[in-house]
């Protein structure tokens, strides 16, 4: 659940947002500020509902020790919609992920501005975030059986391949765990070129991977992905199981 701080951590110039108002501090940094009015637990996690001068508001923060009745203040916030939390067995129509002011900032790096924030795309130097590398001219063998493809041909065949399953295997070449309540993949075969991005396929999964591991999923294509703040991704296979 940490690395989702890492999908959420991004620096965007203000917002206002379901009567949420976010303004700026600083040129470069936006704050939230709040009373806590009620603080829930879970692994990895600090959900914390929040008076602001604006209304009332669900946020999130890589755990913390916060009381009832206190005054925080939340750096580089991001609001999601409808976001579902399995461990708090609940649906928030809007909750604000941010960091709690000098708490450290942790950023992914890999995919251009999603991946480095809003992206799981990334790795990065989070414990849970790993990376590995496909080794020069290294092919891996292209799945078989029906709606086989290779990550070329996924990432060129969009709009045939659109909400269809797909099977495709790789190597994991970039993994965060527990974003979202899922697993996010980077998975290389050695088709595609790394000049338009064809070389990678994003996957998001509930079971568990290694980066370096060579695994066969079955999922769902999902095109023109929008996770918001400018955060998106034209092609991922989503929900998927290890074959």
């Amino acid at each position: 659940m940490k690395s989702l701080l890492s999908v959420c951590l991004i620096v965007i110039s203000s917002f206002l947002f379901a009567g949420v108002a976010v303004a700026n501090t600083a040129a470069s940094e936006n704050v939230l500020s709040g009373v806590v009015l009620e603080v829930r637990d879970v692994p990895d996690f600090t959900y914390l509902r929040l008076k602001t001068d604006d209304g009332e508001v669900w946020a999130a923060v890589m755990s913390a020790s916060v009381k009832v009745g206190a005054t925080v203040q939340l750096q580089n916030p991001v609001v999601m919609k409808d976001f579902t939390s399995k461990a708090m067995n609940k649906t928030f129509p809007m909750i604000v992920f941010g960091s709690l002011s000098g708490e450290r900032k942790i950023m992914s790096n890999g995919m251009s501005k999603p991946e480095a924030a809003a992206n799981p795309h990334a790795g990065g130097s989070h414990a849970s975030s790993k990376t590995a590398e496909l080794g020069k001219g290294e092919r891996i063998a292209k799945a078989g059986g029906a709606n086989a493809y290779t990550v070329a041909e996924i990432n060129t065949k969009t709009a045939a391949l659109k909400d269809k399953t797909v099977v495709v295997r790789g190597k994991v070449v970039k993994y965060n765990g527990g974003i979202m309540d899922k697993n996010w993949i980077h998975l290389r075969d050695g088709s595609g070129s790394a000049k338009d991005g064809s070389d990678d396929i994003l996957v998001t999964t509930s079971s568990p991977a290694q980066a370096g591991d060579v695994i066969t999923v079955k999922g769902v294509v999902h095109t023109d992905k929008d996770f918001g703040s400018g955060y998106s991704y034209k092609v991922m296979i989503e929900d998927a199981t290890l074959q």
